[in-house]
């Protein structure tokens, strides 16, 4: 991995489709944006802050979020998540990451992610099935 920089940011726009309304993810009842689908695009804007820093088999998984949704996005509405890379200490990166609609703020978390090699992780992952 090259020297990750603390700061870095990135940035995901996207509008709320049918699939990430929380009644059709099953994280309610509301046909409102859902805390998952922003988990979602808060974890991608943080994964996209880093891929140039990754080399070969190298990649990160989310082992962390702290989030807080603190308002209601409808259908259709534009929502942009900024995220930034707060710390790097050895294989764990973390980031702070808002998020927004056309109105205003939505949302907020921290988010933990570790550099883990592809092949191997994956690998490890499907030994524990033959393991059970």
């Amino acid at each position: 991995m090259k020297n990750i920089t603390v700061g870095k940011t990135a940035e995901i726009s996207q509008n709320v489709e049918k699939s990430m309304l929380a009644v059709n993810v099953g994280s309610g009842s509301l046909e409102v944006f859902a805390t998952p689908a922003m988990a979602m695009l808060m974890e991608k804007a943080s994964c996209m802050c880093i891929a140039e820093y990754l080399e070969n088999d190298e990649t990160t998984v989310g082992t962390e979020i702290n989030i807080k949704h603190i308002s209601a996005t409808p259908e259709n509405m534009k929502v942009t998540v900024k995220a930034e890379v707060t710390e790097v200490n050895g294989r764990e990166i973390s980031f702070r990451c808002e998020a927004f609609d056309d109105a205003g703020k939505i949302g907020e978390c921290t988010h933990r992610r570790f550099l883990v090699y592809g092949e191997r992780f994956t690998a490890k992952a499907k030994a524990k099935k033959s393991d059970s």
